[in-house]
């Protein structure tokens, strides 16, 4: 399905939530992504009712140097009697700037919203 358009907005506490989680991982380019996040808006999403959003940060910014456009940190997401359901995968353009956060799912209702950060982990609040 392709993305939807929307008017630019802000990232909502959700989103900024769930992307600040995956990029405190410690890696190469992490903190040029995370000093994005101000900068960052919505402008796209993945379907009428989809937690999925692209994204474009506005410049000036300090660019990453990741190698590929995948951020490389392992975002699952459990359902309270911790079984997975998902992940969560975020997407630069070439590396540089953040791009799209995705929640790919593998149940059979169609997430319509990200999870929550509980104990430290992406997961649904019991």
């Amino acid at each position: 399905m392709a993305a939807l358009p929307i008017d630019p907005r802000p990232l909502n506490a959700d989103e900024r939530a769930v992307l600040e989680h995956i990029l405190s991982a410690e890696l190469v380019g992490a903190s040029q992504l995370r000093s994005q996040l101000e900068r960052t808006e919505v402008t796209a999403v993945w379907g009428p009712d989809s937690a999925s959003v692209d994204l474009q940060v506005r410049e000036p910014c300090e660019h990453a140097a990741l190698p590929e456009a995948l951020v490389p940190v392992d975002g699952p997401v459990h359902d309270p009697s911790g079984g997975y359901v998902g992940e969560i995968l975020v997407w630069t353009d070439r590396g540089a700037t953040l791009a799209a956060l995705e929640f790919a799912w593998v149940t059979d209702e169609t997430p319509t919203s990200l999870p929550a950060i509980v104990d430290g982990r992406l997961g649904w609040p019991a």
